[in-house]
């Protein structure tokens, strides 16, 4: 088993010390290339006669030699590979390159975005631990903290982005064990001031999670900013063409579990499965927590990406950055086009010049935010309803972020689950469609969206 994938993908489970000096050199010489070059090339450096693009190791099992060989991995003494509910190079592979582009020190993939998030956060609580959170996050988020978690003895406060100070600092509890909060909010477009909220996680003593997958890390990187842990739904757009759902957990590696031992007996005192390891002291600041969430929770829940999903997702990344470009453009101009539009209600688009979060997200990223545009349209939920069985190019998707364009009226959809005054409280309006720009040529978009407009 691998206690940080950035080091240990790509030469399988027999590494030489050439092989493992020749890994950290490829680390080191990415960590100097741009963003783009990391999508492309990051995470595996073949050598001489070895595969260009990265191999699918299509495995459930690896064979070994000795059981004393086998042994040392289930005592995490040596590195390599057993079993892939666990772990597989191929998923490794992937999860090192997004690790390099986020600037973490170690990651891991998962089945789903959403498995990402319950991972990352139930890694280091339980039952009787408290969770801070931003209202402001995708609904299946929302609903996994307030429902489910409170199922398990775990309690989450819900604050407003935009609170106070004061409001802020009375969220928190003895036993809070992690802020949470969402880069740009899914649907309603908040953007998180993540040095804001990073501040005041690390005054209380416990990490910042950033939900990263709006922007992606072309447009941001909030390890430079402050926050601790990254989570991604990859199936957004890092996949980017709806082919394979997953997720991905990236650790920065810069908080200090051990200064706040007491807080985080999971992390700082010695885990009885693994025969008294303390995962803390055995893999240090920037190997811990992703040792802990894969030897543990992984092997126990086992919400594992497959190899070839994994493969897929890959592809995406080495277009992420072309893409996300085209995605931006686009959702800036479809975003005017509604703004003067006189049937239209209102619109947000962190990069309108006339959003309330327009500094924040120059502040954060200034290159561009993502594609999707969330907007009401006059007449309320009825006449969102008409609009979107009026599109003709743009379908109707619980997907978003996409290379092909798509809408959704999250109240009756995603959020569904939630009152009106929770669905406002969250930041989704009731009329609020989530319009997802693709790829497509921005005037056939706006084409189709004023041929619905003009049937209601």
């Amino acid at each position: 088993m691998c206690s940080a994938v950035i080091y240990e993908v790509g030469h399988g489970n027999k590494k030489s010390d050439r092989d493992t000096a020749a890994t950290k050199g490829d680390e080191i010489f990415m960590k100097n290339k741009k963003i783009g070059t990391k999508c492309v090339q990051g995470g595996y450096t073949p050598g001489n006669g070895e595969p260009r693009q990265i191999p699918i190791i299509q495995s459930t099992t690896f064979k070994y030699s000795t059981g004393e060989a086998m042994g040392k991995l289930f005592d995490l003494e040596a590195s390599g590979y057993f079993y892939s509910r666990l772990q597989n190079p191929t998923c490794d592979t992937v999860a090192a390159k997004i690790c390099e582009m986020e600037g973490g020190s170690a990651a891991m993939l998962t089945s789903s975005g959403m498995a990402a998030n319950f991972l990352a956060t139930f890694n280091i609580c339980s039952c009787g631990d408290h969770i801070v959170s931003s209202a402001s996050i995708y609904g299946g988020t929302y609903n996994l903290f307030a429902v489910t978690f409170k199922r398990m003895g775990i309690d989450v406060t819900f604050i407003a982005p935009d609170c106070s100070d004061e409001e802020f600092e009375a969220a928190f509890r003895p036993n809070t064990k992690l802020v949470f909060g969402e880069t740009i909010a899914n649907p309603a477009l908040n953007v998180l001031d993540i040095e804001r909220f990073a501040n005041m996680a690390h005054k209380h003593g416990v990490p910042l999670i950033i939900d990263n997958t709006f922007p992606t890390p072309v447009n941001c990187r909030p390890f430079e900013w402050g926050a601790d842990i990254v989570t991604h739904s990859t199936t957004k757009y890092m996949d980017g063409h709806g082919s394979a759902v997953g997720g991905a957990i990236i650790d920065s590696g810069k908080f200090d579990w051990l200064k706040y031992a007491d807080k985080y007996p999971g992390l700082c005192t010695p885990d009885d499965s693994y025969h008294g390891i303390t995962y803390a002291e055995k893999f240090g600041l920037g190997g811990a927590y992703i040792t802990k969430a894969t030897a543990q929770l992984m092997r126990d829940l086992g919400v594992t990406p497959a190899p070839m999903s994994s493969y897929i997702l890959n592809l995406g990344l080495e277009s992420l950055h072309v893409r996300m470009k085209r995605h931006c453009e686009n959702g800036l101009t479809v975003a005017r086009y509604l703004e003067a539009n006189d049937k239209i209600a209102w619109v947000n688009y962190p990069s309108l010049e006339s959003s309330k979060d327009y500094a924040l997200a120059q502040k954060y990223m200034p290159d561009g935010t993502c594609g999707v545009v969330s907007f009401g349209v006059k007449g309320g939920r009825d006449a969102a309803a008409k609009f979107m069985n009026a599109l003709e190019m743009i379908a109707i998707e619980t997907h978003v972020a996409d290379a092909r364009s798509c809408c959704l009226h999250p109240a009756t959809t995603t959020h569904r689950q939630l009152s009106d005054a929770d669905l406002i409280a969250s930041g989704v309006a009731p009329d609020l469609v989530r319009l997802s720009c693709g790829l497509e040529d921005a005037d056939d978009l706006i084409a189709d969206i004023q041929q619905a407009l003009d049937k209601i």
